[in-house]
């Protein structure tokens, strides 16, 4: 199974947000914004958060998702 990683930090820095104004753009608990963002691998995520913190960032899934392990 592989593992992934979504890029929440480098992309909010990149628009001068918090980690909790992802989360409240998004609609998404902060608890999984900060979770997703320190994870440096996760063979399981939420799908559906993973596609509202995308639309936050204006890109597509694949942009957010970092393969780190096949």
């Amino acid at each position: 199974m592989g593992l992934i990683k979504l890029r929440i930090r480098e992309l909010a820095k990149e628009r001068g947000w918090s980690l909790r104004e992802v989360a409240t753009r998004a609609g998404v608990p902060y608890t999984t914004v900060t979770t997703y963002a320190r994870s440096t691998g996760m063979a399981m995520a939420d799908v559906s958060a993973i596609m509202k913190i995308a639309q936050v960032f204006d890109i597509p899934i694949e942009d957010l998702i970092e393969v780190v392990e096949e």
